[in-house]
């Protein structure tokens, strides 16, 4: 089998880069079509891989393609590649919001697809993909989607129907992660730590508690809290404040937010 990848960005290439690192493919049989010449130029160079400007090149040479472009140019994209769409090709899509019924309208009849919703944190091989199966991807389909799927993180299959609330969640949750490690670092420097140590602080508390949870050390959030919480002490005077409900609603409210942009964009 041979893995292609059309759109070079940070998630194609976290895809490509985690399977010969999990010993699952050598570069030379990954390949990749971008339109930025400099970033090809620097994929080859980095990589080893074989470097394309034009999209059927990637369906010539692979059997296994992720289209890796933005939802707002997969229409076109497809447009483009369905006369070089074969039986032989399994095709996997990663543009957000982007629905299994949409794609496979615009290939040939019969086409293998699946669609997955991975995250940033692929890049650095942590990862959280979920996936669903078109209406003609064959059981080894979904086999192969699962184990490029853990060469670079967690693997889940859902239902298509779940895929928009699971974009907000895990698709977009990065950023929201992100955000609340940018308000915790601030706040501390208000309080008067320098921005290079809250920055640490702030981050390295929010990986060390995602691996207590992650490892199973606590069973859940709320048990975590709970070790973390002495009567009267200072994190029982902070959860006083974020239990009010305000933070709950505004998470709420966010995802509803990005769900619902989820929706907008598959039509």
């Amino acid at each position: 089998m041979k893995v292609g990848a059309i759109g070079g960005g940070n998630m194609g290439e976290a895809i490509l880069t985690a399977l010969p690192r999990a010993g699952l493919k050598e570069a030379g049989d990954l390949c990749v079509c971008d339109i930025d010449p400099r970033r090809r130029e620097r994929l080859a160079r980095e990589h080893g891989f074989r470097v394309v400007d034009n999209a059927g090149d990637v369906l010539h040479f692979a059997d296994t393609v992720v289209l890796a472009v933005k939802p707002q140019d997969l229409d076109d994209l497809l447009d483009a590649i369905a006369g070089s769409v074969t039986p032989d090709h399994l095709l996997i899509s990663i543009a957000a919001g982007k629905a299994l019924a949409g794609i496979e309208a615009r290939l040939p009849d019969g086409a293998r697809v699946i669609r997955v919703m991975p995250n940033l944190p692929a890049v650095v091989g942590a990862g959280m993909s979920v996936y669903c199966c078109g209406r003609h991807a064959s059981t080894r389909d979904r086999d192969v989607a699962h184990v490029l799927l853990a060469s670079f993180g967690k693997v889940r299959e859902m239902s298509e129907e779940l895929f928009d609330a699971v974009t907000a969640v895990s698709g977009s949750g990065p950023a929201f992660f992100a955000y609340y490690a940018q308000a915790l670092a601030e706040a501390g420097v208000a309080s008067g730590i320098d921005a290079e140590a809250a920055e640490e602080l702030a981050v390295q508390t929010m990986l060390g508690t995602a691996r207590l949870l992650a490892e199973g050390v606590f069973a859940d959030p709320a048990s975590l809290i709970a070790a973390v919480s002495s009567k009267g002490g200072t994190t029982v005077a902070g959860m006083q404040v974020l239990g009010d409900g305000a933070v709950s609603d505004a998470v709420q409210h966010t995802i509803d937010a990005a769900a619902r942009r989820s929706r907008e964009l598959s039509g």
